[in-house]
């Protein structure tokens, strides 16, 4: 899109849909929804200003981070965090995806591998987990990721390497490898 051609409904059609997904992933579907309204607020506050330095992807996924960070700082989401009250999220259309509609037994073995990764994912310190949803789920390039969170790009590196042998050590630990298999 070019920068004069912005109109929110477009923005709102392209992105709502992935910034929902990513947010559900970072804090929990309870509370995506709301965050996700907030963001595209101040998308529309600030689509006029938007000079186009970046990319439209990268300054929404700025804004849906920074609001997911403080989300994650006020004490009521702490509380709920703490007594383990998160929805379990729909599985995006990710590693998994089969073009046919699976079998029932298959659909099961896939919601239990996805409860079983989104646990642990949620588990993670939130620096790793925006690193690897971002990574791994929203498949973005590690200098896109550091512009989103404003790293530098080796920063985004370490933060991946650790993220990702953290979730394989509580994945191997704790979920049957035949499953994944």
């Amino acid at each position: 899109m070019q920068v004069q051609e912005l109109d929110f409904q477009s923005v709102y059609d392209a992105f709502h849909g992935r910034i929902l997904r990513y947010l559900s992933r970072l804090v929990g579907e309870n509370e995506a929804e709301d965050l996700t309204q907030e963001v595209f607020l101040k998308v529309s506050r600030g689509l006029g200003e938007f000079r186009g330095d970046a990319q439209l992807s990268t300054w929404i996924y700025r804004i849906a981070t920074n609001a997911a960070i403080d989300r994650l700082r006020t004490s009521g989401f702490q509380q709920t965090a703490a007594t383990g009250e998160f929805d379990e999220e729909q599985p995006a259309n990710t590693c998994l995806h089969n073009e046919a509609s699976p079998l029932p037994d298959e659909e099961v073995m896939r919601k239990e591998m996805y409860d079983c990764f989104g646990n642990f994912l949620r588990e993670l310190p939130a620096a790793y987990r925006a690193v690897i949803i971002l990574s791994e789920l929203e498949e973005m390039p590690n200098r896109e990721i550091a512009d989103i969170l404003g790293l530098s790009l080796d920063t985004v590196k370490i933060r991946l390497h650790r993220g990702r042998a953290l979730l394989f050590q509580q994945l191997k630990k704790n979920c049957k490898a035949e499953d994944w298999l």
